[in-house]
């Protein structure tokens, strides 16, 4: 039996404004992944909670405008707990500009807010391809 990919879907912060999050967790559910949902955590709880559940992807939502505060922070918690095998993407409202700033903290792919809910499903796929052969 194949292992079903996990993934660790989070609202970082203060914000409240789910509904898109709520929408990939159910496609990307629907496509076979394993959803873990956290909302309002904190980086350190996102990266504990990543590492308790033994999850290959933290996918995270922001409409804040945070991500350039709380991504590095979360892959810092990450690296303190030798974690950086999981992998993180990003979605919601990211200004182009900061995409290759995400990128260089250390996420692995970042979807703007109006993304194809097929886009998402097929990178995350691909991704657990490569996981799968480790």
């Amino acid at each position: 039996m194949e292992r079903r990919i996990r993934i660790l879907l989070a609202k970082p912060g203060l914000d409240g404004h789910d509904r898109g999050a709520k929408r990939v967790a159910r496609v990307l559910k629907e496509a076979g992944c394993e959803i873990v949902y956290l909302q309002f955590a904190t980086p350190e709880r996102i990266a504990q909670s990543a590492i308790e559940e033994d999850v290959d992807i933290i996918a995270l939502s922001f409409l804040s405008g945070a991500h350039t505060v709380l991504v590095p922070r979360i892959v810092d918690c990450l690296k303190n707990e030798r974690a950086e095998d999981i992998k993180i993407i990003v979605g919601g409202t990211i200004p182009k500009r900061d995409v290759e700033l995400l990128k260089s903290a250390g996420v692995t792919e970042v979807f703007p807010q109006h993304v194809q809910m097929d886009e998402v499903v097929n990178f995350v796929n691909k991704m657990a391809l490569t996981i799968s052969q480790k």
